[in-house]
């Protein structure tokens, strides 16, 4: 038999959908670059493009002398001061235009001075009337009330639009005590706090010697119990840094001794109240022995000591 084979009929040369059909393109050919057209550079394209190709290019040395130049050109600008004017006076122009707006100072108001003058204060403030409140260094202006003499604590505040408040926290006076160099007033904890003005404050105990104002209060505060004592006492000498003697006011010396004071001071007020021992002719009373008294006597020549067990007679 032979095969039969079925003639091919030629494909419609438009298909189906009607369309041409496309141009084969064989792989690996290379495919026709498209053409574009250029576009013409802008003027400021044109205008920078010497810069551009400045920039691009590789020049360490010309980088280096123009950093150089322009270091040296702010140098000099910040050394002649004209930066530092130029600043100032633009952050004048904007405090005026603020103080303008209602933003200036017109107010201060000052709490808690009682022996610091208001005038010293406001000096010490360093404010100006119709300056910006924003413009203020409160921080700057707590510093400088800090360093005043009585000034224990300070707060500065802005209180909007245009007012400061300023309190104030004064040093309390403890003592008054007879330095070396100087009479000072004294807080509690020792610190000097001034050395003006120390005759009005002639209610405060009297402290002489070295090392008095830190050791003082709790001699004090045990003589403050006993009001015979308190009424003759003019001064308290601290001694060699170890121990007290109560100056009393006609001029006796009352030596104490290094601790332990409430039984001697209660034989003390004992002697001055109940005994009358200041009446007689006494310019020392030696309370350190716990069991005995020892008094020296004001005479011509030599002292004389009497020895008294504890409890009996006064001289």
């Amino acid at each position: 038999m032979r095969p039969v084979s079925k003639e091919r009929k030629p494909r419609d040369v438009r298909g189906k959908s009607g369309r041409s059909p496309a141009r084969g393109i064989r792989r690996g050919a290379a495919r026709p670059s498209p053409v574009r057209r250029g576009k013409r550079p802008g003027p400021l394209s044109r205008l920078f493009s010497p810069l551009k190709a400045l920039l691009a290019g590789r020049r360490p040395v010309f980088w280096m002398t123009a950093g150089t130049l322009a270091l040296t050109l702010l140098a000099a600008l910040f050394a002649s001061g004209f930066v530092g004017r130029t600043i100032h006076r633009t952050d004048a122009a904007i405090g005026r235009l603020i103080a303008e707006a209602g933003f200036g100072i017109e107010q201060v108001h000052l709490a808690g001075n009682m022996r610091t003058p208001t005038a010293t204060i406001v000096a010490a403030l360093g404010f100006t009337p119709g300056q910006s409140i924003f413009g203020v260094d409160l921080r700057a202006a707590r510093a400088r009330l800090m360093e005043l003499p009585w000034v224990a604590n300070a707060e500065v505040q802005r209180r909007y639009p245009d007012d400061i408040a300023v309190t104030i926290t004064e040093k309390i006076p403890f003592a008054r005590w007879q330095s070396p160099t100087a009479l000072y007033v004294v807080e509690r904890n020792g610190r000097p706090i001034t050395a003006e003005r120390v005759d009005t404050f002639t209610r405060l105990p009297l402290l002489l010697g070295p090392g008095a104002p830190e050791t003082a209060p709790p001699i004090i505060a045990a003589v403050a119990k006993h009001r015979g004592v308190v009424a003759r006492v003019q001064a308290f000498q601290y001694v060699s840094e170890r121990r007290w003697n109560l100056l009393l006011d006609d001029g006796v010396v009352v030596k104490l001794p290094e601790a332990g004071w409430d039984k001697q001071l209660d034989a003390l007020e004992h002697l001055i109240v109940d005994k009358g021992i200041l009446e007689n002719d006494i310019r020392e009373i030696d309370l350190r022995s716990p069991t005995h008294y020892f008094f020296v006597r004001r005479t011509t020549g030599t002292d004389q000591k009497d020895k008294k067990p504890e409890g009996g007679s006064a001289i």
